[in-house]
């Protein structure tokens, strides 16, 4: 470990000194077979964090391989689904006991605020338990009632299902991901981001210690380009899954499609929050202020086009001015900060980039954004930035992934619903009023996977989540559906 922050608990520092970080395969920590290495940094200061093996697609073949003799052989998928569900809530039992050491090894990863990593890492526990126990509550079998026959329907798990997560919410995706997966009785592949494979690595530690069978949780390393087209291309594969942007989620969806493997896909978004003229105008610019300032604007699901009633329109700017001029930027392991860094120097780049292009095509920014200087740290430190003017324009149009909001006006309800719906995305929006009538009658007409209700980015277990055109196919997550994803169902038919 190269970083010189302080302040890590032990647990952390004896993760991260070691030499080699070695994802697990058939529940050993395995190094690439050409012993290829990348390294990880602390997107806050720059410095190095770990040195990671390097998996080609022979290690990917190993992996799988592993996945698919723990399906066999295990038990995995044949136990009672209540002692398979006890295994997982000690998976999560061991992960809640560790959510400080698992959100500082995130916090150092991902760039994320300490505080907040604890929220994903409690996430994940929160998901496990809850398809752990709904597992234990659905009949797999259900007798049909047709005419002259006897029929019913009988679910099984698939096999070995792959999953390729990003780096924005590693430790919490994964938790969405693998939870359903794990819980109908299938193995899984994890490819974490190479940007962020820290606590994925220290996931399939823990899967060990808590005695989950080996190969139910395999963990692979490596770039995308190599590592993750081996995953998504491999023919063993009985289901994929894949969060990340748009242009790769087009790769993954054609490797899958030459294996005709299912795949789910989770892309990106450029969502909005439509105001109108009756509401809180304080509230609601602090709650959108948050919500675009939190992990740095690096989030798919993000209000990022602002739709503001003309009547409202200069006080609802005054204010988000105020606010996002008070953000304070800084080490994301500081406690006086409320905005840490983009996760890379690409990254930076790109945010920095849209300003650039979206002045050009005549935008206005009301809070002029750019670089951040952070005294003492050489990360990649970026300023909340808000915009208006056409919803033309390139930094309205397409996904930045920062802390970047763009306004524009509207006047009635018909305007607001073309202007919210003038994108190739459909992730999610969000409605602004105190007329929940209102709310309700835009809600559901908005052209995308989730709306929501004077709030944004809320995902109770329990509600579908997932997105359409651009944002994503393949069925959502964190809901029931999901579970039947991870079961293939056979018809079983006697005539009388």
């Amino acid at each position: 470990m190269a970083t010189a922050t302080v302040g890590l608990l032990p647990a952390v520092g004896k993760f991260l000194d070691k030499s080699l970080q070695q994802p697990w395969i058939g529940g050993k920590a395995a190094s690439a077979s050409e012993g290829g290495t990348f390294e990880t940094h602390d997107p806050g200061s720059g410095e190095k964090l770990a040195t990671v093996s390097h998996f080609n697609a022979r290690d990917v073949d190993a992996a799988v391989a592993a996945a698919q003799r723990a399906f066999d052989k295990s038990g995995w998928a044949t136990m009672p689904p209540n002692e398979r569900g006890a295994m997982l809530h000690r998976l999560a039992d061991e992960v809640e006991r560790r959510i400080p050491i698992i959100a500082q090894i995130e916090a150092l990863d991902a760039g994320k605020i300490e505080g907040q990593a604890q929220g994903d890492v409690a996430n994940f526990v929160a998901t496990m338990r809850y398809y752990a126990d709904m597992a234990q509550h659905i009949g797999r079998r259900n007798t049909l009632a047709v005419k002259s026959h006897e029929a019913w329907t009988m679910r099984h798990p698939w096999g070995p299902c792959g999953f390729i997560f990003p780096w924005n919410f590693p430790f919490l995706l994964i938790g969405w991901g693998i939870s359903p997966a794990l819980a109908a009785g299938n193995t899984v592949v994890i490819k974490p981001a190479e940007d962020t494979p820290l606590s994925a690595i220290y996931l399939g530690q823990l899967a060990k210690e808590a005695g989950m069978p080996d190969g139910v949780i395999n963990v692979v390393t490596g770039l995308g380009e190599t590592t993750g087209a081996a995953v998504s291309s491999h023919p063993g594969m009985r289901r994929m899954s894949f969060t990340g942007s748009p242009e790769v989620g087009r790769l993954v969806a054609e490797a899958c499609g030459r294996n005709l493997t299912p795949v789910k896909l989770e892309l990106g978004g450029k969502g909005a929050a439509v105001v109108f003229d009756d509401v809180d105008v304080k509230a609601t610019a602090d709650k959108l202020v948050g919500a675009i300032t939190f992990h740095t604007g690096q989030v798919c699901c993000d209000a990022t086009r602002w739709l503001v009633h003309r009547r409202v329109y200069d006080q609802f700017v005054d204010e988000c001015v105020k606010r996002m001029s008070q953000v304070r930027v800084g080490y994301q392991m500081q406690d006086s900060t409320q905005m840490g860094p983009v996760v890379n120097e690409k990254q930076r780049k790109r945010v920095l980039g849209y300003l650039d292009k979206g002045v050009r095509e005549g935008a206005r920014l009301l809070v002029e954004g750019g670089a951040a200087d952070v005294p003492g740290k050489a990360g990649h430190y970026v300023k909340p930035a808000l915009m208006e003017g056409s919803l033309e324009n390139v930094a309205a149009r397409e996904e930045i992934f920062g802390p970047v909001a763009y306004l524009a006006k509207f006047e009635t309800e018909d305007e607001a619903l073309a202007m919210v719906n003038s994108t190739d995305y459909g992730l999610a929006n969000s409605v602004w009023s105190s007329d929940l009538g209102r709310c309700g009658r835009i809600a559901e007409q908005m052209r995308a996977g989730n709306s929501w209700i004077n709030a944004h980015n809320v995902f109770p277990h329990g509600v579908p989540y997932g997105g359409i055109g651009k944002s994503g196919l393949g069925g959502g997550v964190n809901s029931p559906e999901t579970l039947f994803d991870y079961w293939r169902s056979v018809s079983v038919v006697r005539p009388l």
